[in-house]
């Protein structure tokens, strides 16, 4: 009878740690989730704001070595990311692509000017910064006109000021309702095994003898549990990459790793923490409360 009854309370405590695990990953794969979002959310911001293209119109009469000299200072400036030259005949045959015939043909010649496409740095791609870059470029004899979508650039940082701002707050919201659940899940756990607790302590355990067992187990939890949210995480990651081709360009394998390390840091934290100020909890009641 006492083995039956061992085995079927080893069993319950068995099956106690395998949901905490499970819950804590679950959890967890959503605080996963959530930092993916903020880091592809964050990537896809700057990658729109560094292919506002500023176009550089060059006079007819420039020099080609002259071009490319004021290419080679555009290219030292801390707030460009990248230039391009594009030759008047690169420019007509790209006009022709985009119309879908050959205006050069039909006028008789060649009316584009060649210019140089300046691609400014995600910091820097604001409508202050680019004014300033525009009216020095017009100092320069050699720059006829330079031509962005001002209006373009205002809406767009605007946007994503407003998106940044709402994503942070629902992640902060987030992250204490994660911390709440994981906590309520792990004290649920910690109170199945109250009168072992108890137990413990009335045939003379110190307190740091009964709580650092409960707290090891709950590291090894938190780690468990970080470990399947990542598998889960890879999983779904793989599966949005090949559904959408075009997130490979925001791959970036250093930011994964820190958000993998994170989750599996807050598990084992929070999980840890949690059986700590539980076990403290049953630690510090009386016998007759354990009843209640």
């Amino acid at each position: 009878m006492e083995e039956f009854e061992a085995s079927a309370s080893a069993k319950k405590t068995k099956t106690i740690y395998i949901s905490t695990v499970i819950s804590i990953a679950m959890v967890l794969l959503m605080v996963g989730l959530l930092g993916l979002i903020l880091v592809h959310a964050r990537k896809l911001s700057n990658y729109v704001k560094e292919n506002i293209v500023l176009n550089v119109y060059v006079d007819d009469v420039a020099k080609e070595t002259d071009i490319f000299q004021l290419q080679k200072q555009l290219g030292v400036n801390p707030q460009i990311k990248q230039t391009q030259y594009v030759p008047k005949e690169i420019a007509a045959r790209n006009l022709q692509k985009d119309l879908g015939e050959d205006a050069i043909k039909f006028l008789g010649y060649n009316v584009l000017p060649s210019s140089i496409d300046i691609y400014m740095k995600a910091e820097y791609a604001n409508n202050a910064n680019i004014t300033k870059l525009k009216a020095q470029l017009l100092k320069n004899p050699l720059v006829k006109e330079v031509r962005y979508q001002e209006s373009m650039v205002d809406m767009m940082n605007k946007n994503i000021y407003s998106i940044s701002i709402v994503v942070l707050s629902f992640a902060g919201i987030f992250l204490i309702v994660s911390i709440a659940l994981i906590n309520n899940t792990i004290s649920l756990a910690i109170y199945s095994q109250r009168f072992l607790i108890k137990s413990m302590q009335l045939v003379g355990a110190t307190k740091s003898f009964i709580r650092w067992p409960f707290v090891g187990f709950a590291l090894l939890h938190g780690l468990l549990g970080g470990f399947i949210a990542i598998i889960l995480l890879v999983g779904l990651l793989y599966l949005g990459y090949r559904e959408i081709p075009d997130l490979v360009l925001l791959k970036n394998y250093t930011e994964f790793g820190i958000i993998f390390l994170g989750i599996i840091g807050l598990g084992m934290f929070i999980s840890g923490f949690s059986t700590f100020l539980a076990v403290n909890k049953f630690l510090r009641l009386k016998l007759y409360d354990l009843y209640r």
